[in-house]
């Protein structure tokens, strides 16, 4: 089981990924798409990494907006699968 990280170093982690914010336990970002079909193939992509990684996040879609939360549930916190996750992510 992963281990979950300390707050400087959550803080630290997240300091060098653009626009993702800690809410509690996780790590979330809105991303906003031209349009459905481009939110849609977004969220394809990440799914493949997610896949990858076996390690997945919550999506919410709302037509243009897709918004993802990571978390390692299974750790209770923030581990070095969200942010190696969403490093990834932005390199979309």
């Amino acid at each position: 089981m992963a281990n979950v990280l300390k707050k400087d170093q959550i803080k630290t982690r997240l300091g060098a990924l653009q626009g993702w914010k800690r809410k509690g336990i996780e790590i979330t970002k809105l991303y906003e798409h031209k349009d459905f079909v481009r939110s849609m193939g977004f969220v394809n992509s990440v799914a493949l990494l997610a896949e990858k990684a076996n390690h997945h996040p919550d999506i919410d879609i709302r037509w243009n907006k897709v918004t993802l939360t990571l978390s390692t549930h299974s750790a209770g916190g923030l581990t070095e699968k969200d942010f190696a996750l969403a490093e990834e992510i932005e390199q979309l």
